[in-house]
C-alpha cells in the first residue's frame, strides 16, 4: 500500500486509446488521427555534435513541403537583408507600407536547433501577411556551432537596430515553441539592460522551462502527436553546459516583478508544453504583469499545422487582437 504522507506517490493510469475528441473541426480531427501514427523525433546524444551537424543538413521532406505552401499562400513581398549583422527576412504585405504597420519581431522555432532559412522566412511571411504586421524573423545562430547565448543575443542585437529607427511601442517580439524561449529571454535581456520594453510579447506554446519539470511533460507524453516526449538532447546542446535555471535560458525562472511588457501565451490541452505556459502565466500574473493565457481544446503542441484546421485561424485572430490592444 502507497505511503500517506509521501508527496511523491504517483498515480497509476491504465494504458488506454484517446481518441480526437468530437470537440474539435473534422479537420482537427484528422490531423490528431495522422498524427497518432507518426513516429516521434529520435535526437543524438548532446555531445555528439557531429551527428548534430550531419543531422542540420538534412532536409525534411514534409517540413519542405509546409514550406512551399506557406509561402504560395502568404501576400507578402520579402526582402532577405542583415540587421546589426544579422540575417533577417523583412516581410511586408501586399499593397501596404511598412511605416503605417505594427513591427512584429518574429523569432521562429525549431527545438533550438532547427527552423532557420526558408522555414523563417516562410514564417515571417505568414506573419506578414495574416497579421498585417511588418514582421522581421531574425534567422538566428544555432547550435551545435552556436550555442547559447547565440540566439536572444542575435534578437537582441535586432531589436536594439530597430529602436533606432522605430518607436518601440510599434514593436511586439514573439515565437513559437523555442522561439517563444528565445523572444521571452530577448526580452529579458532588453529589460535588464535598461532599454525600452516592446509595447508586447507574444508567446506561443513556449519552451520556457528547459527542465521540463511541468505535469504535462508526463501527462501529455505520447498524447501531443507532434511533440511526442522532451527535448532534453536539444535542450543540453543548446545549453552548452549553463545551468538549465538561468532565466535567459529558461524565461520561467524569471523574476518578473522587475517588469515585462503585456503578454499573450498559448497552448492547447494536448500540448506537451502546456505546463510551461500555465506556470509562465501564473507567475507572470502574480507579479502583476498584463497576461492573457489561451488554450485550445485537443490541440497539440504548436496547433494544428500538418495541415489545415479552423482552431488555427482561431490563433490568428486572438494574436491579431491583441497587437492591436497593445500598439494601438
Amino acid at each position: 500500500m502507497a505511503d500517506q504522507d509521501s508527496p511523491h506517490t504517483p498515480v497509476r493510469v491504465r494504458e488506454r486509446d484517446i481518441p480526437p475528441p468530437s470537440t474539435i473541426s473534422a479537420e482537427a480531427q484528422r490531423i490528431l488521427s495522422n498524427g497518432a501514427a507518426t513516429p516521434g523525433m529520435v535526437w543524438p546524444p548532446a555531445e555528439d555534435k557531429e551527428a548534430w551537424r550531419a543531422r542540420a543538413g538534412v532536409t525534411d521532406p514534409v517540413r519542405r513541403k509546409m514550406v512551399e505552401n506557406m509561402l504560395a499562400s502568404a501576400d507578402a513581398t520579402i526582402e532577405t537583408c542583415q540587421i546589426a549583422g544579422v540575417p533577417c527576412y523583412d516581410c511586408v504585405p501586399a499593397n501596404a507600407k511598412a511605416a503605417d504597420l505594427p513591427i512584429y519581431l518574429f523569432v521562429h522555432g525549431g527545438a533550438f536547433v532547427a527552423g532557420g532559412g526558408d522555414f523563417a522566412k516562410a514564417q515571417g511571411a505568414r506573419s506578414a501577411h495574416g497579421l498585417r504586421v511588418h514582421a522581421v524573423a531574425v534567422d538566428y545562430r544555432m547550435p551545435p556551432d552556436h550555442p547559447f547565448p547565440a540566439a536572444p543575443e542575435d534578437c537582441l542585437a535586432v531589436y536594439k537596430a530597430l529602436i533606432e529607427q522605430s518607436d518601440p511601442k510599434r514593436i511586439v517580439v514573439g515565437g513559437s515553441s523555442a522561439g517563444g524561449n528565445i523572444a521571452a529571454a530577448t526580452i529579458l535581456m532588453i529589460r535588464d539592460q535598461g532599454l525600452p520594453l516592446p509595447a508586447g510579447a507574444i508567446l506561443l506554446t513556449p519552451e520556457v522551462d528547459l527542465t521540463e519539470s511541468g505535469d504535462t511533460f508526463r501527462t501529455n507524453e505520447n498524447l501531443d502527436v507532434v511533440l511526442k516526449r522532451g527535448l532534453p538532447e536539444c535542450n543540453a546542446l543548446y545549453a552548452d553546459g549553463h545551468d538549465l535555471r538561468d532565466p535567459y535560458l529558461s524565461p520561467l525562472f524569471a523574476d518578473y516583478t522587475k517588469g515585462f511588457p503585456p503578454a499573450l501565451v498559448q497552448s492547447g490541452t494536448r500540448d506537451l508544453f502546456l505546463s510551461n505556459s500555465v506556470l509562465l502565466h501564473r507567475k507572470m500574473r502574480n507579479a502583476g504583469i498584463d497576461a492573457e493565457l489561451h488554450v485550445w481544446e485537443a490541440m497539440p503542441h504548436g496547433g494544428f499545422l500538418i495541415g489545415e484546421a479552423p482552431e488555427n485561424e482561431e490563433i490568428r485572430v486572438e494574436v491579431s487582437r491583441f497587437i492591436k490592444r497593445v500598439v494601438g
